[in-house]
């Protein structure tokens, strides 16, 4: 039995080989494809669409048959093939095969001879009942019927404005076929692309899809090929019928028909004036362009940028912008090109076409016509005597700009300010300021550069700067007229050298009181007055008759004994009248000085000091009275030896005399 059952399988195994030969089908050989075999053996994480019929479609294959040998390809042509899908333009298993395909997806498909070429083939290149293998990579798909696509990859939280047709945009991209290939970007070419939009200088996706853009907005712009370069391309980077994407960024945009864009910060609640063309004004800002970039500051070069408005000698758009500003005022100005730098830009920083924002703090400003501007915060009742030039005032003071920023104050020290009106001693404006005040008096000052310490500044004084004072009177002192430090309350003694010589000794050499001998030229304490030599300063022992002469428009009561203000012209001086229980002088015309031989410091300031204490006459007021007496010694010491002879002594009237003599 065993061998019987042997002998079945053998013949069933011969059998199944006598077919094979004979060409009927073998066991596992599924005979002719009846549709297309689709191996989609690459599909993108991504797929946006699928191709469907009557899409147009951009592909790239190749074509071999089953053993390997290849009879077609379209890297080998160099070009892509493009075509309609599902409408019988392509051989049918193709058609097929494409459809349902997402850009960048991969598919190998087998393509029977029913549905490729048939029993015919093409002559010379397929054999009749050929089956085809292709591999295919999809590039673009898109339809007729397709809109512009676009995505907002990121916008800025503000956005004032949007693009609109007739704009003229600065953007940077990177221009891409829809399978990532590459053809153009802008910043390989590290600069923006400019231009208009809306007027036919772009292609018309790119027109369409930069409209409603903020500055500083990031957009994907998918543009179909009817919205780009059509049929033809662009040279070899875009081929025919391809659908473009470019990723935008917009840096800047403006319409030439553009003004100065204000945006009000922060201003000041108390603004009693703004600026006009003409003002100088002194600023701080940062400069940046729409995207952000910082070209330029003037913190970081920590000074204030100062110029005048309307003058030209900024750009158009700072000149407008800065006009109507207060004074400590945040402003952003927003400058179009064409009233900034152009179509050059400036140096690396400033590109050209590009629009300039300004975030301006202005510090403070002025016109050269402006005075000093007085308010006055507390005023005592009763105010009758107020102060003049050459009054010798005590005050306190607190100096600071504009924008808050203190400078000085008299308070860091432990006694006021001293100073005589009038001399030069202070800045003009201050002594401006100081005028026409009661003790007791408080005022704020407003003093222009121009009558401060102008272009130059001073230490810790920025050129240019508005300066702002908080002043006290605390007391005053009637001054002396203009070139005297002494003035009589009536007519000098009759012989005033044997008055000045009171033991009749001929001198006390001036090397034996301390502090009276001064050196040849010294100016005194406080730069700038002419105490000493010159036509200002000699013989300031004045007369009464000298004062009447300088003064005409002034009474002799006036001058000689009782002030316009209607107040005593001697001040209490304390200091001077202690130990000088001196007889009173009498007062008669002046007459030729004795022949007495000198009169030594000592001498001299005793006389001085007694006149004082009596009430005959009155010294220039000032902190240091032993200085102003030292001073009038020296003038009269006409050739510095420490003695004053009779030929030196002179009264100032008796001096501009001499002068007016000399010069008839």
């Amino acid at each position: 039995m065993a061998t019987a059952a042997g002998s079945r399988c053998l013949l069933l195994l011969l059998l199944l080989l006598l077919l094979g030969v004979l060409g009927a089908p073998a066991l596992g050989d599924p005979g002719p494809l009846e549709d297309v075999v689709i191996d989609r053996y690459y599909i993108p994480k991504i797929c946006l669409r699928e191709a469907q019929m009557g899409d147009f479609i951009r592909y790239h294959y190749n074509g071999t048959f089953k053993d390997g040998k290849k009879f077609d390809s379209s890297y080998d042509r160099g070009a892509t093939v493009a075509g309609v899908v599902g409408v019988g333009r392509l051989i049918t298993g193709m058609d097929r095969g494409l459809q349902g395909m997402c850009v960048n997806e991969r598919r190998h498909l087998i393509v029977p001879p029913h549905l490729g070429y048939g029993s015919i083939g093409v002559a010379g290149l397929i054999p009749p009942d050929a089956t085809l293998y292709f591999d295919v990579v999809m590039l673009d798909i898109w339809n007729k019927n397709d809109k512009l696509q676009i995505t907002t990859l990121s916008k800025p939280e503000r956005c004032n404005r949007t693009v609109e047709n007739s704009d003229f945009v600065r953007y940077h991209y990177n221009g891409t076929l829809l399978d990532g290939t590459p053809f153009d970007s802008s910043y390989s070419k590290g600069s923006t692309y400019d231009t208009y939009v809306g007027t036919g200088w772009l292609i018309k996706g790119m027109d369409q899809g930069l409209l409603g853009m903020c500055a500083g907005e990031k957009r994907s712009i998918i543009i179909p090929p009817f919205l780009a370069y059509g049929e033809k391309g662009y040279g070899t980077v875009i081929p025919p019928q391809a659908s473009l994407v470019f990723s935008v960024l917009l840096v800047d945009f403006h319409n030439p028909k553009d003004g100065v864009f204000l945006e009000h910060l922060e201003v000041p609640e108390s603004c009693r004036r703004r600026a006009v063309t003409g003002d100088f004004v002194r600023y701080h800002y940062n400069g940046t362009l729409m995207d952000g970039t910082l070209f330029d500051s003037s913190y970081s070069r920590n000074q204030t940028y100062n110029t005048y408005i309307g003058k030209g000698y900024i750009i158009p758009g700072m000149d407008q912008g800065l006009q109507g500003v207060c004074m400590g005022e945040h402003r952003r100005v927003v400058i179009p090109p064409h009233l900034a730098y152009g179509e050059n830009g400036a140096g690396d920083k400033i590109p050209g076409s590009a629009v300039l924002i300004f975030d301006v703090h202005v510090i403070d400003f002025h016109n050269p016509e402006d005075p000093v501007e007085i308010e006055t915060v507390f005023r005592p009742e009763g105010c009758n005597v107020t102060t003049r030039n050459r009054d010798f005032v005590r005050y306190h003071y607190n100096c600071s700009l504009l924008d808050g920023t203190r400078l000085f104050s008299s308070h860091d020290y432990e006694k006021p300010q001293e100073v005589t009106l009038g001399a030069n001693k202070v800045i003009e404006g201050l002594n401006s300021g100081l005028l026409d005040m009661c003790a007791g008096e408080r005022r704020v000052l407003i003093v222009p550069p121009h009558l401060g310490h102008g272009e130059s500044g001073a230490r810790g004084v920025p050129g240019s700067a508005v300066l702002r004072f908080e002043v006290e009177l605390i007391s005053m002192e009637e001054g002396v007229p203009e070139g005297y430090l002494f003035i009589w309350h009536g007519e000098p003694p009759a012989s005033l050298y044997e008055q000045m010589d009171l033991n009749k000794d001929g001198g006390i050499p001036a090397d034996e009181v301390s502090g009276c001998r001064r050196k040849r030229g010294h100016r005194g304490p406080h730069l700038g007055q002419q105490h000493l030599k010159g036509t200002a300063a000699p013989g300031h022992l004045g007369a009464c008759r000298a004062v009447q002469e300088e003064h005409p428009s002034q009474s002799t009561a006036a001058v000689c004994g009782q002030s316009p203000r209607g107040q005593p012209l001697l001040h209490s001086l304390p200091v001077l009248v202690t130990g000088f229980g001196l007889p009173a002088l009498p007062s008669a015309g002046c007459t030729e000085p004795s022949s007495i031989s000198s009169l030594s410091p000592l001498q001299f300031s005793t006389f001085i000091k007694t006149q004082v204490a009596e009430g005959k006459g009155r010294l220039m007021p000032s902190s240091d009275p032993e200085k102003v007496i030292a001073d009038m010694f020296q003038n009269q010491d006409r050739n510095q030896d420490g003695k004053i002879t009779p030929d030196e002594l002179k009264l100032k009237s008796d001096e501009d005399q001499e002068k007016i003599h000399e010069e008839l």
